[in-house]
């Protein structure tokens, strides 16, 4: 047996949790709150645990606090110690068909539902596996991955690392954007982009990185474009794609099961045009190994998806 195991230099894990809780809830105050124990206390159990890991491990900038590099080492730890304790007693409490896993999926109010399908569907294969998934606002659910309760969350918005230092950004892979119009659509023949002058466009909002380059792209070639409707949700901007009232820039996996039918009339690649989409989570790592797979089966999905295209 490994020594370390024999003669540990045991971890007092009462004070790992309680700065567990104060890095979640970035305040002594509210963590206190939530743990039922005063502030004093609590602040005395954190600097217990600093002192024995020889590292501080917040910054104190007036009334705030932030995690210092050991700090978030400390807290990737931490958080991987709890699952894996509340998986333990999950595991145990259960009992044969009674055991499921359960995957928590947010995703992003404006995100394509065929993207949130395609990445479901492998999991409902497993009956051990239910998935949950909650739609909303960026901001809202990278609270909920801050409060574990979530795993994970899917967003055509990378999250910067100043200011989510805490939430890790993981590229799933970018699909190619088109211009894509219904039956009714009628268009004048024309090289991209001048052949979109007086075209009627269905656009994302500004909050998106595809729009942006496509503005770009029309800026560069002295095109100013005719926005007949700017929308934030995938849905709806197929719909408006299909009716054939003008042309809408979207991702080709909001209209890829459109393509057998003969709903669409038109369909041209923006070249150099793609959309990204990423899984934001609180680890480098993903916890579970079968998420993992999960993750690198969409990856798979988008793959294929760019190379039919």
């Amino acid at each position: 047996m490994n020594s370390a195991f024999e003669n540990p230099e045991w971890l007092n894990y009462h004070h790992l949790r309680h700065f567990w809780m104060i890095a979640r809830h970035r305040s002594v105050t509210r963590a206190a709150e939530k743990v039922k124990v005063s502030q004093s206390t609590l602040s005395e159990q954190l600097a217990e645990l600093e002192g024995w890991l020889g590292q501080p491990l917040f910054d104190r900038r007036g009334k705030q606090l932030h995690l210092t590099d050991a700090g978030r080492i400390a807290l990737e730890h931490a958080e991987t110690i709890f699952t894996t304790g509340h998986e333990l007693i999950t595991r145990f409490r259960q009992s044969g068909a009674a055991r499921q896993r359960i995957l928590r999926i947010g995703a992003v109010g404006p995100l394509s539902k065929n993207l949130q399908f395609d990445f479901i569907q492998p999991i409902l294969a497993d009956a051990r596996t239910k998935v949950v998934v909650v739609a909303g606002a960026l901001d809202e659910l990278t609270r909920q991955l801050h409060e574990h309760q979530l795993d994970l969350v899917l967003s055509n918005i990378p999250l910067r690392a100043d200011q989510e230092p805490n939430v890790f950004t993981h590229l799933l892979g970018e699909v190619p954007v088109f211009l894509v119009g219904g039956r009714k659509l009628k268009l004048s023949p024309g090289s991209f982009p001048k052949f979109l002058r007086d075209v009627p466009l269905f656009l994302p909002s500004r909050q998106s990185a595809v729009r942006a380059n496509f503005d770009l792209i029309l800026a560069n070639a002295g095109i100013e474009p005719f926005v007949h409707a700017e929308v934030d949700d995938m849905a709806l901007l197929r719909l408006l794609a299909l009716s054939g009232e003008g042309l809408a820039l979207i991702s080709k996996i909001v209209v890829e099961r459109e393509l057998q039918s003969s709903g669409i009339k038109f369909m041209r690649r923006v070249p150099k045009l793609a959309e990204r989409y990423y899984a934001l989570t609180v680890r480098k790592r993903f916890a579970n190994a079968w998420m993992g797979e999960i993750v690198e089966t969409f990856r798979h999905r988008l793959r294929e998806l760019a190379a039919t295209s």
